[in-house]
């Protein structure tokens, strides 16, 4: 094991010692628990990592499986991948190769839960179309929608009904909306980016982000056809979505780059009003834009398409100036989330210019790590996530559980 292997597998180790038994959630949070965000879920997540590939005891995992699945499920509507019924359904399945006989009879009875819950909810977000209405992130996104939902579907049932259903959903919603008098991308939603209705963002607004954006469900598409998975239209749709992107692709002195958001006033002008580039991140910036280029490429068999996006990945990432904007360490949108894109994008990449950049990366990686300095314990925002990335910088493997799913970029 190389110095920064050696460094990073010790600051993985320490994120699992300070990752204590949980203790009960707040009596008026009973969800938080299910959350694979911030909550028990998402921190299982690093322990059943961790116990899979022989790096620590199945003890920790089973303890934060417990309390992650201690009240009842959440099966609602409202339920996603980052929270409720499909957060479980996924924490749980990627234990099975290895405990099946303990979580294999609770996860099949989730399964058929979030099964129902998939096609229920492409009947309501097609009626939604059908109708011609905007859409809100919470019908398609990563995090709660259908995207993600998806995700769950493409790693653990991929020849499902439901993620047949999600992945025709994904085509219509890329189909142009006539709302209100003006033609519109299909997932333009009717508010702000923090699902409020300011006055900055009046008529809403068409996101690029991996999390809340369409890139999420260009990640979706562009997976599942890379696996032989299709439906009528997916190619299609995947290319019109880099049709968009190629629209408001920017150029700068450091390669380009993408907004975060469209507005109206964007619309309007045929141009952007943000000066630059955002900060580097999974969940907004260029590096997840680029990951779902890369895939879409590789989906697509375009080989240009694919180099296009890997050098833009490449150029921002060695841009000191966008990378001085990188603040904590979290996946979402700090080092774990730009050093796990990085490493899967490196891995499919057509040169090895890429890989070269793990090494700086995983410096920078293990430089800014300390336990209890991101946003708390959580998988998106904190620790579990956090310890999560050095684990894969510590092994140079891709995770043993695939846990990276729920971020699409495997």
């Amino acid at each position: 094991m190389t110095a920064p292997a050696s460094h990073a597998a010790y600051l993985a180790e320490e994120f699992a010692q300070h990752l204590t038994p949980p203790t009960r959630p707040a009596p008026d949070e009973p969800w938080h628990s299910q959350s694979l965000a911030s909550g028990a879920a998402g921190i299982a997540l690093l322990h059943v990592e961790r116990a899979r590939a022989r790096l620590g005891p199945w003890g920790p995992a089973h303890c934060w499986i417990r309390q992650a699945a201690s009240s009842e499920v959440n099966g609602a509507d409202s339920s996603g991948l980052y929270l409720g019924a499909p957060a479980i359904a996924f924490l749980l399945n990627t234990t099975l190769t290895d405990v099946d006989a303990i979580y294999q009879p609770a996860w099949t009875t989730l399964h058929r839960h979030v099964t129902a819950l998939a096609h229920r909810r492409v009947d309501n977000a097609l009626a939604r179309i059908a109708r011609g209405e905007l859409p809100d992130f919470v019908e398609y996104d990563t995090f709660y929608g259908l995207t993600g939902i998806g995700a769950y579907f493409l790693r653990s049932d991929p020849t499902s009904s439901a993620l047949e259903s999600v992945l025709a959903y994904l085509v219509a919603l890329t189909q142009p909306l006539d709302s209100r008098g003006h033609g519109l991308p299909g997932w333009w939603v009717g508010h702000d980016p923090q699902r409020g209705h300011s006055p900055l963002f009046p008529g809403g607004h068409a996101n690029f982000g991996a999390a809340h954006g369409i890139t999420g469900p260009l990640m979706l598409l562009a997976q599942a056809l890379r696996r032989g998975i299709s439906v009528d239209g997916q190619a299609e749709a995947i290319a019109a979505i880099c049709a968009h992107l190629d629209v408001w692709r920017q150029e700068g002195e450091a390669g380009p780059w993408w907004p975060e958001h469209l507005t109206t006033a964007d619309l309007e002008a045929e141009r952007i009003h943000a000066p630059g580039p955002a900060r580097p991140s999974w969940c907004y910036g260029t590096p997840g834009i680029t990951r779902a280029g890369q895939l879409a490429g590789l989906a697509l068999v375009d080989p240009g398409l694919q180099r296009s996006y890997e050098d833009a990945l490449y150029r921002c990432l060695t841009d000191p100036v966008q990378l001085s904007h990188v603040t904590d360490t979290s996946l979402c949108h700090g080092w774990a989330g730009i050093y796990q894109t990085a490493f899967r994008a490196a891995h499919d990449a057509r040169d090895h210019q890429l890989r070269s950049l793990l090494a700086p990366l995983g410096n920078a990686l293990t430089t800014h790590a300390r336990t209890g300095d991101a946003r708390g314990p959580g998988f998106i925002d904190g620790d579990a996530g956090c310890a999560l990335a050095l684990t894969t910088l510590a092994t140079d493997q891709a995770p043993t559980t695939g846990w990276d799913a729920c971020l699409l970029i495997d």
